[in-house]
């Protein structure tokens, strides 16, 4: 089978998150585009409306994602049990980076003091990168070449959502640039971390692995993201995201004989309101068995499903036996699904 990945020895031995502490509302987003919204004669309250998203979290100015990866990172760790010298990898799955060069994944590596033997090295993916690098990883553990890996994602908000604002609010703007760049409102900052381990010592949550596809032609250009905007067909995406969600969980179930419905909790990669529906009708599944991350927290990009899943087991959704199903679609497009039994 292609781009398939199962898994008998992998387990999850230490998962953490951190909110970022500063709380912007959608309301207060609008009101900063008054003039704007009046001018284009756009009717308030439409970005809540439209998302679903009450409000987002940013880091305070001037945070690296370095710095927010290594402490969740170092949480992680601590939860796990597992020594920092027997961490055999390191991969940052964040979309936010320090630098374009060096990697931000060697940043965190120096900031928790890994060890030299420990690989590290950044993975992109967009909001897929977190699931791709939990994959890797178990690759990596399943085939003996370490038994402990990290990965990490710390996503940084702030200065897109404030370079966007600015761009709005000047007397250029159009109806076409508010829509287009409507997602970059949406999106929120978050950390998170896991920690990988070989299913031979004490403890562990089952990691089996899925699947992932990928539907690129012609759809590479529906939402593109840059370090001060992004611009988004909303529609495109989503109907070409639906397509592929639903092919993709298709052959998933049957590749692999899941019980489609018979999960307990299903880990999506959160846009919006409107995305978290279509998902759950696209898949024919129950949307109360979703957790909501987008209301408070908004779109953070790869670190939204381990945030999902870290945040459902804080709260006891997700507990000792529980069938959990992560998935997501990424910008390009790509879509995957994966399974763990807590």
């Amino acid at each position: 089978m292609r781009a398939a990945q199962r898994y008998d020895q992998v387990v999850i031995t230490g998962l953490a998150h951190l909110d970022a502490p500063n709380v912007v509302g959608s309301t207060e987003l609008e009101d900063r585009l008054g003039d704007t919204l009046a001018r284009l004669r756009i009717t308030p309250g439409l970005l809540e409306k439209l998302s679903g998203i009450v409000e987002r979290r940013v880091w305070d100015e001037g945070t690296r994602p370095s710095e927010v990866a290594a402490r969740a990172g170092e949480e992680a760790l601590a939860r796990s049990g597992v020594d920092r010298e027997a961490i055999g990898a390191l991969i940052n799955t964040s979309v936010s980076r320090d630098h374009l060069e060096p990697s931000t994944a060697s940043i965190v590596h120096g900031r928790m003091e890994l060890p030299p033997e420990a690989v590290n090295f950044d993975l992109g993916n967009a909001c897929l990168g977190f699931l791709n690098g939990m994959n890797l990883v178990a690759t990596m553990i399943e085939r003996g070449e370490i038994d402990h890996g990290l990965v990490v994602a710390g996503e940084t908000s702030l200065f897109a959502m404030e370079s966007t604002i600015a761009r709005l609010a000047g007397p250029e703007a159009t109806r076409h640039m508010f829509h287009e760049q409507f997602a970059t409102l949406t999106v929120g900052s978050g950390a998170v971390a896991m920690v990988l381990s070989r299913a031979d010592g004490p403890g562990g949550h089952r990691f089996l692995g899925g699947l992932g596809r990928a539907s690129t032609t012609g759809n590479a250009d529906l939402c593109v993201g840059q370090a001060d905007e992004m611009r988004t067909d909303t529609r495109g995406l989503l109907m070409a995201g639906m397509e592929l969600a639903g092919r993709t969980w298709k052959e998933a179930v049957d590749s692999f004989s899941w019980d489609a419905a018979g999960y307990d909790v299903y880990c999506l990669h959160q846009v919006s309101k409107v995305h978290t529906r279509a998902v759950a009708e696209q898949l024919q599944l129950a949307e109360e068995r979703f957790p909501s991350l987008y209301p408070r927290f908004g779109n953070i990009g790869p670190a939204g499903v381990p945030t999902v899943l870290s945040k459902a087991v804080e709260d006891g959704t997700v507990s000792d036996g529980s069938r959990v199903m992560l998935m997501g679609v990424g910008s390009g497009i790509n879509a995957a699904a994966a399974e763990v039994v807590w």
